[in-house]
Formats: C-alpha cells, structure tokens, sequence
C-alpha cells in the first residue's frame, strides 16, 4: 500500500527569480497590520484636509420656537459653543499665570488655537493639542500640575470631544490610546521632576465624553440606517400595490375586451353571408378581419394567463356597471352606511371600460369610508356630462364618539383608483373636506360618436 501525500501550490516566485522561502503571516501580524492600516487612515491620512464644521440644521426642535429675527443665527450656534469652550481654556491658562508673565499671552494663544482649528482641519486639530500639551510640560514646574496644565486640561478635552463628533467612532478609539500612551510615556521618562501628574483624570474624563459621543454617534447611525430602510421598504411596497392593482385591472378588462373581440370575428364571418354574390375580395378582407380577430383572442388569453394569480378565480358573473350601483348601494347600507346617491345629466350608455372603472372607483370608495369612518354618513353623485362622467363620493365626519374604531386598509385604494382613472385619461382628485370628512371627485372623458368617427 502506497501513501500519496496531497500536492500543496507553490508560493509565488520573486520576479528575479530568486527562490525565497515563503513564510505566511499568523493571524495575530496581520492583525496588527490591519490595525495599523486603519490607525494611518483615520489620524494620518489627509490629516489637514480642509473640513469645515457645516451649520447646524434648522429643523431641530428648539430652533423652530426661536423668534425668526433669531433663527438664522441659530445655525451657527456649534461654531459659538467651540468658541466659547476655547475662550474658556485661554480665561484658564491666563488666571493661572503670575500677572505680568512674559509667556501668559503666548500659553493663551496656543491653548487656544487648537480648539478653533477644529472648526476647519479636526484631525490635525488633534495633533496640534497633543503637540500644545507636549510644549506645556516641557516649560512646565515641578509644581505644577502635569503634564496637562489646567488650561490645557480644558483646551485637550474640547479638541477630543469636538473631532470625536466629527470624525467616525473607531477615531476615537484611536485618540484616546494615543492619549494613554502619551501619558504613561511623559510620566516613565520626564515625571521625575514632578511631584504629581493628572494622566489618571485625563484619561477617566476623556474615556466617559469620548463614550458619551460614540454611543450619540451609533446611534444616530442606527437611526439613519433604519429610516433609510423603511423609505425603501415603503417604496418597494407602494411599487407592489401599483403593480398589484395594474394587474387587477388587467384582469377585469379581459372580459370587456374579449367581448368586442368575440363580436368582431362574428360579424366578420357572418358578413359575407348578408350580401348576395359577394366579392371574391370582400370575402377574402373578411376572412382577414376573422383571423385577426381570433388570433388576438388567443394572445390575450395567454396574457390573462400571465397577470392571473395562483389563487385567482374566473368571475361566474359579467363585469358589473353603473346599472348594478343600487346593489351596491344596498349592500352598503346593510353594513351600517348610511349612503344616498343623486344622478344628473342624461344617462346613457357608456363603454364598457368606463362602465366598470366608475363602478370600482364608487365600491372602492364607499369601502374606505366603511374603514376610516365608521359611522359616518356619504353621498355619491352621478353626472352625465358631454365628453364624459363625472363622480363624486363624499363622507362626513365620523361621529364622536364613535361605536367602532377605524380600521386601517392595505393601502390599495387610492392607488387603484388614480390608476384606473389615468388609463382613462381622465383626472381624479382625493382630500379631506373641511367639515373633517373626505371627498373624492373624478372625471373620465368619453368620446363623442362624432369623435370617435373622425
């Protein structure tokens, strides 16, 4: 018995071809690598990039119970808070000089400077600090506090809470493991001529703002990301129900464009027949129109079969009209609507498509006042007008208090209706009324007998 050991790949070659053994990185070297790669790119990579501190946004809530003389100097209210934080830091740094010194207007300036910086460049802000608070405990005493003098105490804090908020939350990670390092570094190698140091309140302090302005951070990240999902979940469920409803419509008007179809390959063969010794050419153009017309049976039967449902069910009876609107009415009123219904114009016979569109337009409507205002009274109003109909459905205010709560619907029906009124060119409007209930008016155009023969 022979053993066969697996054949492993050959580690790359240098391109002098110098043969060089292969040593794979462990996982804890590439660790450190990869932290290293981020530390370079979060506080030394464009670390003077010119990044200005936008205005605050003028939709929070305290700014709109501002007086509005006021509101557009609230925008700047960030830039006025880290001003002031640094004016603060100087006050400190001069009071806690002798009077007079030569040094105070200097120690001042450059505490100063890197709270300011933060407005424009944050993360050479940072570095900037660190190099402030190296200088001041250079020039520092024995008796002093070190190695962060009180108003640089200040000044270090400002710079780190201000570029942790306009920086990512690992930023911060990083600025305050250089802070320890800083510290225990200054302490081991210069804390010899001190009789104390403040690298413990330094890093406590700085620990509990930089964890305050993380957790702020997350969580409005969280929060973006939560919005930005639910926009594209209602996006993606309003697209839904369009294409649900266009597909419901399709549906319906299957049997209504079948029906003129079916018509048209009848006529078309019993034509010939009404006519003594026809034409060899009218019998041939009828023919034409009979195969025609069959064969667009055909393809719209296999597009129904396309927009059909798992679950759907051929209707037993024909596609209701504005004739069967009494039924409806009753079948309302049975439900606890209490709906009356006025007809102006002479009725007429309209297209079938109009027909059907304005008798699910008056059902759907009718069934949303059901839902939202139970209780409530309606009105539908019929209007025979030339070059179309005209509907209108209106409800009262639900009564108060009301016996039965509303209860919300899928969302579907004023977006059915907009849909089948924009495949009939017509216009739709939908708002609530001011006595607190909802109306909603329609227009579908119909062409006249002149029209539709020119």
């Amino acid at each position: 018995m022979t053993e066969t050991t697996p054949s492993q790949p050959m580690p790359p070659q240098p391109p002098d071809g110098a043969f060089e053994p292969y040593k794979p990185r462990s996982p804890e070297v590439r660790a450190v690598l990869d932290a290293l790669g981020r530390l370079r790119e979060d506080l030394f990579k464009d670390a003077f990039a010119y990044r200005p501190l936008p205005p605050m946004s003028m939709d929070r809530p305290f700014v709109r119970h501002l007086p509005v003389r006021w509101r557009q100097y609230a925008a700047w209210t960030p830039h006025l808070v880290v001003a002031a934080a640094g004016a603060v830091a100087l006050l400190v740094t001069v009071g806690d000089r002798p009077v007079g010194s030569p040094g105070t207007l200097l120690s001042g300036l450059l505490v100063v400077a890197p709270v300011l910086l933060t407005l424009a460049r944050p993360v050479a802000a940072f570095w900037l600090s660190l190099l402030v608070t190296w200088l001041g405990g250079v020039l520092a005493t024995a008796w002093d506090e070190w190695p962060w003098p009180p108003g640089s105490f200040i000044s270090y804090l400002v710079v780190l809470t201000v570029v942790a908020v306009r920086t990512r939350p690992r930023t911060a990670a990083w600025m305050w493991a250089i802070t320890a390092f800083y510290g225990f570094l200054t302490v081991s190698t210069l804390g010899g001529g001190h009789y104390e140091n403040n690298v413990g309140p330094m890093l406590v302090v700085s620990a509990i703002a930089l964890l305050a302005v993380t957790v702020r951070q997350i969580r409005r990240e969280a929060e973006q990301t939560v919005t930005a999902e639910q926009t594209q979940t209602a996006h993606e469920r309003s697209r839904r129900t369009l294409l649900e409803e266009r597909t419901t419509i399709a549906r319906e008007l299957h049997d209504v464009v079948a029906h003129h179809m079916s018509v048209v390959a009848i006529q078309a063969e019993a034509a010939p027949y009404r006519v003594e010794n026809p034409p060899p050419e009218l019998e041939k153009a009828f023919v034409t129109i009979r195969e025609n017309a069959v064969a667009a049976l055909t393809e719209l039967r296999r597009v129904l079969g396309v927009v059909r449902a798992e679950d759907y069910a051929a209707p037993d009876a024909p596609q209701p009209t504005l004739a069967d609107l009494g039924a409806l009415l009753d079948n309302v009123r049975q439900a606890g609507l209490a709906v009356d219904k006025g007809v102006t114009g002479a009725v007429r016979e309209l297209p079938q498509g109009v027909e059907l569109s304005a008798y699910r337009i008056v059902q759907e409507a009718l069934s949303n006042t059901l839902r939202h205002a139970p209780g409530a009274s309606a009105r539908v109003e019929i209007g025979y007008v030339i070059g179309g109909l005209g509907l209108r459905v209106v409800n009262g205010p639900p009564p108060r208090p009301a016996l039965v709560k509303p209860s919300p619907g899928a969302g579907h029906g004023i977006t059915g209706m907009r849909e089948r009124v924009s495949m009939l060119n017509g216009e739709m409007t939908a708002a609530p009324t001011s006595e607190g209930g909802y109306e909603v008016t329609v227009f579908l155009p119909v062409a006249t007998a002149r029209e539709g023969d020119a």
